[in-house]
């Protein structure tokens, strides 16, 4: 049987910038994710022309650094920063 990836499930204290966005925590990384695609699909928040990148709205902005525009592979390490 594989053994899953504790630290990955582990339940991580969320910044109050991404909690606007996602929820109060404490939530593991992977539901964070979850939970950023579903805010960013209801909110018909990626580029029609290139689905890789996120157009930030003023949420997203503060858990971005301030950036409008974020492609899916900078927005995970970006996240990273809200999580503790």
């Amino acid at each position: 049987m594989p053994k899953t990836n504790s630290a990955f499930m582990k339940p991580m204290n969320v910044s109050e910038e991404l909690a606007a966005v996602v929820g109060k925590g404490p939530m593991p990384r992977s539901e964070v994710v979850k939970k950023l695609w579903v805010y960013i699909k209801e909110k018909d928040l990626q580029d029609p022309k290139n689905k890789r990148n996120i157009n930030a709205d003023e949420n997203l902005k503060k858990v971005f650094g301030g950036k409008a525009v974020v492609n899916m592979f900078e927005m995970t390490k970006l996240v990273s920063k809200h999580l503790s």
